[in-house]
């Protein structure tokens, strides 16, 4: 069987690609991950699924490489990561009663071959009260995660609605489509 990395430390990625029960080691790319002038959030969480790829696959150009990338949009002004509890909170409140939308990108390569998809998930939020938000992020401390909830906990919450095509994109690493790209890899999946 060919061998396989996850360009990530996230551990959110490392369980979701677990669930595929393929053998795969874990290398932590080193990318700068600043926003280009005028780059769309799509070509930002392409761009950097692809450069966290190539980071590690030039260094292990024997193994198929998975990096991947999220970026959350508002308006069409990208929500990172917060922090902190300061920032969680006002993207909570900023997306109070409002729709997001999230961008997950994947690539997977290894030598000259490469292939790539892109996930758009939207969320729908209900409109939180300041008390709902202070007690989710004492519940949670979502402050590593990009729009400051966990979609996989009590995040569900906040939501009235998620449309999306794959369910674990907006937890970091859109499964459907790693599979799909994995087959055209030659990887066996059931």
């Amino acid at each position: 069987m060919a061998r396989l990395i996850l360009a990530s430390t996230s551990s959110y990625r490392r369980e979701l690609l677990q669930r595929l029960q393929l053998p795969f080691e874990v290398m932590g790319p080193d990318v700068d991950e600043s926003r280009q002038p005028n780059e769309s959030p799509a070509a930002l969480s392409q761009r950097l699924a692809v450069s966290k790829t190539m980071a590690i696959s030039r260094r292990e150009s024997d193994a198929w490489v998975i990096g991947s990338d999220q970026v959350a949009e508002l308006d069409g002004v990208i929500l990172g990561k917060p922090g902190h509890r300061e920032v969680a909170t006002a993207q909570l409140r900023g997306m109070s009663g409002r729709e997001v939308r999230f961008l997950t990108a994947v690539c997977l390569a290894r030598g000259g071959d490469r292939f790539e998809a892109l996930d758009s998930t939207t969320v729908r939020f209900r409109l939180l009260a300041d008390d709902e938000i202070a007690r989710y992020l004492d519940a949670e401390q979502p402050f590593d995660c990009a729009g400051s909830f966990k979609s996989e906990g009590l995040g569900i919450t906040l939501f009235d609605a998620i449309q999306s095509s794959d369910p674990t994109a907006l937890i970091g690493l859109p499964l459907i489509a790693v599979a799909r790209l994995l087959r055209q890899a030659g990887f066996a999946l059931p």
